[in-house]
């Protein structure tokens, strides 16, 4: 990703973007855990305390090796394709028995029972980085909506409109000295109209906008397409 300055209201950026508590930490927004070695340079980080830093962990380490799973149609490490999360598999015995004990056969089908809570957590936590590190609109507060699909689920018209949007609509500029202002500056307004910011390729690409509030999609391994939406 390109290196973007955030000039933006100072009041925005000293608290936890998760609860509102102090900055002690910084919190990689997508987590390491979603991209591979080498890692790219600039990797977008936002304020959080030290309590919801950690908290995230497990649950980014599960969506990652679930994500992994799914894909290879089994829990054995040596049938992953990322040597990042085989490894984690390995390290981490009581989770790769939970993804094998979630995963079924039925009618010649493969099917994995996934813990929706532990993906609700981390897809939250992605939105509020996002719109606090592109927007400089930390929010804390609990959103519209929040959902989640495998990409090749949605319909022809579904898909075109999440990578989509509305294009030509009018919408808000962002914030005065915002990342995303600085980006259209530089870019063009469409930067953040059809155009998605791909932190890995394969691995991780998000978009934000403000078309009828604040929205986040976000795309993890090309395989399970992301949304938060703030009023």
């Amino acid at each position: 990703m390109r290196k973007v300055q955030n000039f933006g209201d100072d009041r925005n950026k000293g608290w936890c973007v998760h609860c509102g508590g102090p900055n002690e930490t910084r919190d990689h927004g997508p987590p390491l855990i979603f991209l591979d070695d080498p890692l790219p340079r600039d990797l977008p980080t936002s304020p959080s305390c030290l309590d919801c830093n950690q908290s995230f962990s497990s649950d980014e380490a599960y969506v990652a090796a679930l994500i992994e799973c799914v894909l290879a149609g089994c829990a054995d490490p040596s049938a992953i394709e990322r040597p990042k999360v085989a490894a984690l598999l390995r390290r981490r015995k009581s989770l790769q028995s939970d993804l094998r004990s979630a995963r079924s056969e039925r009618h010649g089908r493969t099917f994995h029972q996934a813990d929706e809570k532990r993906i609700k957590s981390v897809v939250l936590k992605l939105g509020r980085c996002h719109v606090a590190h592109e927007l400089n609109e930390p929010r804390p507060d609990e959103p519209r909506s929040v959902w989640w699909r495998p990409i090749m689920l949605l319909t022809a018209g579904q898909l075109d409109h999440f990578e989509h949007g509305d294009d030509g609509a009018l919408v808000p500029w962002p914030e005065v000295g915002s990342r995303a202002m600085m980006r259209m500056m530089m870019e063009g307004t469409n930067v953040f109209g059809s155009g998605w910011l791909e932190v890995q390729q394969g691995r991780y690409r998000f978009l934000v906008s403000q078309d009828g509030g604040l929205r986040v999609r976000m795309v993890i391994r090309e395989y399970l397409a992301c949304e938060v939406a703030w009023d």
